[in-house]
Formats: C-alpha cells, sequence, structure tokens
C-alpha cells in the first residue's frame, strides 16, 4: 500500500501486551485514513454507551495516507475515542511532527486498549516496542516530561504526552505534542489520563513509500504553488497567524464578548495578531512540511513561548472580558504546560464569570482561592487556569467544563455549548452557516467540523451572504463532508483556504495510486460524517441535542455590526436533515446507509 505503512499497532495496557496487525486496503478504501479509519474501528470495536472512563472505552491515534509523506502539511494525526466531555465520538487533530514521525516507525494507528496498573509510557522505536514505567514523570508538566523523555530517548524523538490535567481526569484535558501542539478538544486527554498512560515516545526510521516520485514531485510543486501565491496562506496566516482573525470577526460584530453576551468591542485590537507581531513576535513557527508557517514564537517575561492561536485569544481574552494579550499569552502557556483544552478553559472561566456577576456563585465559594471571578480581571486569569489544571479549590467545579458548572447551579442555558461542548470564537447569530454547523457537528460546539467562516467572512470559495438562511444546509454539508476528508488524508485545514477537492484528489492519487473522482473521494467524506452520526445515536446523543444555547437562539446581538441578529436554526435545520438524507429525527435514512455502503 502506497503512502500507508500498512500496519496498526495494537497495546493493551492491562494485560502489557502489544501486538501488529495489518491494515486493511478495503476499510481504508472505505475510509480513507486518520479520522475516519479510526472512527471506523471506534465504532467496531466499543460499544457507543461505554463509560469513557472505563477501561473498555479506546484511545486511537490516527495517521492518514499522507502523514509522513511530501504533502504540504502531511503532518497530523487525530486522536479519536469517546468523550468524557460529551459522550459523543471524539475526533481531535493535531500538527507538529509526531504524526509522521509515527509513520516513519512503520505504523498507521495506534489502538490503546485497558488500563494499566501503575503510570506508564510506550515507547515506539522502530520495530522495537516497550511500556515503560512512567511513575517518575507522573505529576510532571508537559515540557517536563518532554524535555525527560527526549533525554533519555534522544533528541530526536518525539513525544505525546498528558499533563496535570489529563491525569487528573479533567473533562477539558487535552493531549500534548511537540511541547505545544494539541489535540485540544473534547477531553481526549483525560481518557489517556484514565489509562494510566503518561506519553508515547517514537523514533522512526524508516520512509514512507510512494506510488509514483516523479508525479508526486510535480503535483506537490503545484499545490505548494497554490498555496503559497493565496492571500490567505501565502501571506495573511504566515505574517500575524491566525491571530489575525481578530480584527476581521470582530469587524463583523460576532468577536463573542463575556460569556457571548455582546458581540463587538472597540479595543480588541490589543489582542490582535497585530499588536501581537509588533509587540511580542521573535519568529514564525511551522509544522512538519508546511509552508503556512502560522505559529507564533513570542517573547514573555524573558522567555520564549509558543504564541496563542485565535481561539485560545478569543476564549482566555475577549470571552473573559480581557483585552491584555500577555496575561492571556500567559493563560495559554498553562494550559499547555497542564495540558488543558484553551478553548473549554477560557469559555468555561466565561461562564464562571457570568454566574458570578449574576449572583449564582457566592463570594464565599471562591474566598478560598483568593482570586477574583470578576470579567476583565487579567490578574486572576492565569491563576484560575492553574487550579482548573490542578482541580484545586473552586477550579475543581471548572476542571468538569462549563455545561455541568452551569448546571451545578441549575442554569444550564449560560454554558455556550453544544453537545456540553464549548463553542469557538465566533457568534453565530451574525452567520448563520456557521450556527448551522454547530448544531450539528459529531464532537460538540466546534468550528473545524466545518468552516463556514471561510465562505460567509472570508469569501472562499465564494462569498455567501452570513444573515441569509438560503442553501446554508448544502454549503454545511459540503463542508462537513469535505473536512472529513482532509482529517483522514492527514493534511491540515488551513490547506482549504486555497486547495480545492480536485487538489485533494490528485494528491492523494498520486502519493497512494488509487483512481479516485472528486466524487468518490467526497462521499468517502459523507460517509465518515454518517458513521460518526450513527455512534452518537447508539451513544444516546440524537436530534434534541442539535441546538444552539437559548441566548442565541432567542437574545438578539445588542450592538456592533450585526446588532439585532439572532441564529434562525431553526428555518435551516429540516432542510439540513433532508440535504444530508437523514429522517425528520435526524436519524441516516436506509437508502443513505444503503448508497454510503455502512
Amino acid at each position: 500500500m502506497f503512502g500507508y505503512a500498512g500496519k496498526i499497532l495494537r497495546v493493551n495496557l492491562g494485560e502489557n501486551k502489544v501486538m501488529v496487525e495489518a491494515l486493511s486496503e478495503e476499510l481504508c478504501k472505505n475510509y480513507i485514513g486518520g479520522r475516519g479509519v479510526g472512527s471506523k474501528i471506534l465504532y467496531d470495536e466499543i460499544d457507543p454507551k461505554v463509560e469513557p472512563f472505563s477501561p473498555e472505552n479506546k484511545l486511537i491515534i490516527a495517521t492518514g495516507p499522507l502523514s509522513g509523506t511530501p504533502a504540504p502539511t502531511g503532518g497530523r494525526y487525530m486522536a479519536v475515542t469517546k468523550s468524557p466531555l460529551t459522550y459523543a465520538i471524539a475526533s481531535s487533530n493535531s500538527g507538529g511532527h509526531f504524526g509522521a514521525e509515527l509513520k516513519f516507525a512503520g505504523y498507521d494507528l495506534i489502538i490503546l486498549e485497558g488500563k494499566a496498573k501503575k503510570p506508564v509510557y510506550l515507547l515506539i522505536e522502530d520495530d522495537r516496542i516497550e511500556i515503560k514505567d512512567a511513575s517518575h514523570l507522573w505529576g510532571k508538566l508537559v515540557s517536563e516530561t518532554t524535555d525527560s523523555l527526549r533525554k533519555e530517548h534522544g533528541e530526536k524523538a518525539k513525544v505525546l504526552c498528558i499533563g496535570p490535567a489529563g491525569e487528573k481526569l479533567s473533562r477539558i484535558a487535552c493531549i500534548i505534542n511537540d511541547y505545544d501542539r494539541a489535540a485540544g478538544r473534547s477531553g481526549v486527554g483525560a481518557v489517556m489520563g484514565s489509562k494510566l498512560l503518561k506519553a508515547i515516545v517514537v523514533r522512526g526510521t524508516k520512509g514512507v513509500r510512494l506510488s509514483d516520485e516523479e508525479k508526486v514531485k510535480k503535483v506537490v510543486e503545484e499545490k505548494l504553488k497554490k498555496l503559497r501565491e493565496h492571500p490567505v496562506t501565502g501571506q495573511g496566516l504566515g505574517a500575524y497567524g491566525t491571530a489575525i482573525l481578530v480584527n476581521i470577526i470582530n469587524e463583523h460584530g460576532i468577536f463573542p464578548i463575556k460569556n457571548f453576551q455582546f458581540a463587538y468591542h472597540p479595543e480588541a485590537e490589543k489582542i490582535s495578531g497585530e499588536y501581537m507581531s509588533e509587540k511580542l513576535l521573535t519568529k514564525r513557527s511551522a509544522c512538519y512540511r508546511c509552508p503556512i508557517a502560522c505559529g507564533r514564537v513570542i517573547k514573555l517575561q524573558e522567555k520564549e513561548i509558543a504564541g496563542p492561536e485565535y481561539e485560545s485569544i478569543w476564549a482566555l481574552g475577549a470571552d473573559c472580558g480581557i483585552f491584555d494579550l500577555e496575561a492571556v499569552s500567559e493563560a495559554n502557556f498553562w494550559c499547555n504546560e497542564l495540558g488543558m483544552d484553551t478553548i473549554s478553559a477560557g469559555a468555561t472561566l466565561a461562564s464562571a464569570m457570568e454566574l458570578y456577576e449574576k449572583g449564582y456563585i457566592k463570594e464565599e465559594e471562591i474566598k478560598k482561592d483568593g482570586l477574583s471571578l470578576r470579567f476583565g480581571d487579567g490578574r486572576a486569569l492565569v491563576g484560575w487556569i492553574k487550579k482548573m489544571g490542578l482541580r484545586e479549590g473552586f477550579g475543581d467545579k471548572l476542571a468538569e467544563g462549563s455545561y455541568r458548572l452551569c448546571e451545578t447551579y441549575g442554569v444550564p442555558e449560560f454554558s455556550m455549548s453544544v453537545k456540553k461542548q464549548e463553542l469557538p470564537a465566533y457568534d453565530p447569530r451574525g452567520v448563520q452557516g456557521q450556527g448551522l454547523v454547530y448544531a450539528t457537528s459529531n464532537r460538540g460546539g466546534c468550528h473545524v467540523r466545518g468552516y463556514l467562516i471561510s465562505a460567509e467572512i472570508i469569501g472562499i470559495p465564494e462569498k455567501l451572504d452570513r444573515f441569509s438562511t438560503e442553501n446554508k444546509a448544502k454549503w454545511a454539508k459540503l463542508f462537513q463532508d469535505l473536512t472529513a476528508v482532509i482529517d483522514s488524508l492527514g493534511l491540515c485545514l488551513f490547506t482549504s483556504f486555497a486547495l480545492n477537492l480536485s487538489d485533494y484528489t490528485e494528491l492523494f492519487n498520486a502519493i497512494c495510486g488509487n483512481n479516485y473522482t472528486e466524487e468518490t473521494l467526497l462521499e468517502a467524506g459523507e460517509r465518515i460524517f454518517n458513521l460518526e452520526r450513527l455512534f452518537n445515536l447508539k451513544a444516546g446523543v440524537d436530534h434534541t441535542q442539535d441546538i444552539l444555547p437559548k441566548r442565541l437562539l432567542e437574545e438578539p446581538i445588542p450592538e456592533g455590526p450585526s446588532k439585532g441578529e439572532r441564529s434562525k436554526l431553526w428555518e435551516i435545520l429540516p432542510n439540513y436533515y433532508q440535504v444530508r438524507g437523514w429522517k425528520e429525527e435526524g436519524i441516516p435514512s436506509e437508502e443513505t446507509l444503503k448508497r454510503l455502503k455502512i
């Protein structure tokens, strides 16, 4: 199999056993790799009703067929499991260099089963596989863990690990690789922690076989040219990082402020990519084979650290009413060190601030913590992040995520979440298509399961009326299916600003020697999305959870460029089910499943 390593590494932590299995060609044909193959294996091998922290739940680290190849951005991997945050399917994406290194070691996927008897880490050095004692690493921060393992196994080793948040089973814990690249959402780090698995260390020296090296070289050069010449991937993201979006989204009046109470703020520029570049930036950074280099390295308190991404800046900043980029950057640093999803961490803190503002959280509850819960308090921000990651004091409640926190006080509607996962940095009241994508995302509130901001705000591939509901169901399905393809190939979603379905088909066929058409490749994405939906339905996550928070459906945006707008989800959702070939209850019809061969 060209592109693929052709092998699965199955690790039973409870029995301390490792097995190498052949990767099915038929499975790859139907589900591509990465997100698709990982989701299919999870669907086949666990009961969707399993408790996420049970040893019966599995965690799958899955690369795509283009991971570790010359394909631009071919370094991604997915962490697939049942989410402890949403109880739906989780499939979290990360970049850096770990995914490519796993392919170089000769494996497409790692299936992690059971629960170790004590803290362990997994060592993979090509054909040498060991489950090793990690007692000396338990409790350590991400950088400490990574440094220690690289010192022991060599500077070329790539390390994936959890921090204290994952160890303490925070439902918003993430998996970190390469120090600051995160498989961020849905609590995948807590599932890893529940298995007492601290880290995976990989060193690979094998190559990835290509179908036709000359053809691959030509096709890759063509796609690199498109990426370098496009204004978003060739200029904007490289110059200012993802935080270039701060001013753009704020100027459209969809930049959520203070737990989505507002959607515009005149001081947003103080936390923008432009401001970061002027005041804090020292250099750019890039993931494996990435020509975009959207990563930021900044200087903070005489130390070089990873700069925050757009979503992190918003969640830890504007959503908490904070417009101090240094405070936000420090909070982002501690989220990485503790192994915690920045979006959920910031959004949960924002909901707590509103609960405090409205009198639900009393002063005596947080008095011992010695920290303010007022919107805009940048000095308290870092303190709360640390307490959340360590489950100390009131931070223990915050570690459960915003929905469970707000439910404790009898007002779950204060949680700005879908399927109990916190919404990202775009107010759906001013982008109707993105609101539909939020509501129907298989992993809960999410922007990278169908980034309709691309069309509704940026105008790629064409400019859509962001306030209109017309044809938004069709566009949502298209973006969701294409995203499933990109995630499964092992590429970065940012490539979709410059590349289209034809480009992905050409890359896939050239590298793997396939004969997919654009239609059959997109159908594979549709198959993956429908399979995830079936998993959720069996897990008890049904159409009643295809909904947005009450505030976004009923309360219009109070001021700014999108003043007076509210979500029109109920106008679009029935049409979306119809476009998807689903029944009124959001269940894939027999005809759809038959057509997709599920």
